[in-house]
């Protein structure tokens, strides 16, 4: 069975995915199941798969669009994980949130179109994985800057690693 739970922010779905084995040999956990999922009430239709391998403190984001759902996981290390509304008009426009996410607890997030997600990774080694339900389009991304100070961002990280894209400048 799917867990989910609402968030702070309308939209942004905390998921434990239905499978989570471990013994011996190590772990198992089925990360998406379509039938599952769609039973717990996330029925977006998935079509692209990406990840991202990072190393302590490189921190990747805030990016986003107007049109992609995305299902965001931990497969190896562990993340701080921000998302932020970023949809004109919405009455949480440029409210974010948090989470730690883990080899170790699996949880999920969910992040509706329009939204902004970024993280920065605080083991040594980091895998981040996304599903996404549109094909990867740099043209139509958004970039919100990881220090603004009207979003106000906590970050665990004082100086992080970033790409000059993250840094305003590309």
């Amino acid at each position: 069975m799917v867990k989910v739970a609402k968030t702070d922010l309308d939209g942004v779905l905390v998921i434990e995915p239905p499978t989570i084995f471990e013994d011996f040999r190590g772990h198992y956990v089925e990360l998406y199941n379509r039938t599952l999922y769609e039973q717990a009430g996330v029925d977006q239709d998935f079509l692209q798969d990406d990840i991202s391998v990072s190393s302590r403190h490189v921190l990747r984001g805030i990016h986003g669009d107007r049109k992609t759902w995305k299902l965001i996981s931990c497969l190896y290390g562990r993340f701080y994980f921000v998302v932020v509304n970023n949809v004109p008009g919405s009455q949480q426009f440029g409210k974010w949130q948090g989470f730690t996410l883990s080899d170790t607890n699996r949880k999920q997030v969910l992040v509706p179109p329009g939204f902004g997600n970024g993280h920065v990774v605080l083991s040594e080694t980091a895998i981040f994985h996304y599903k996404q339900t549109t094909e990867y389009d740099r043209a139509s991304q958004f970039t919100l800057a990881w220090n603004d100070p009207a979003l106000n961002i906590w970050w665990p990280v004082r100086d992080p690693i970033t790409s000059e894209r993250d840094q305003g400048v590309g």
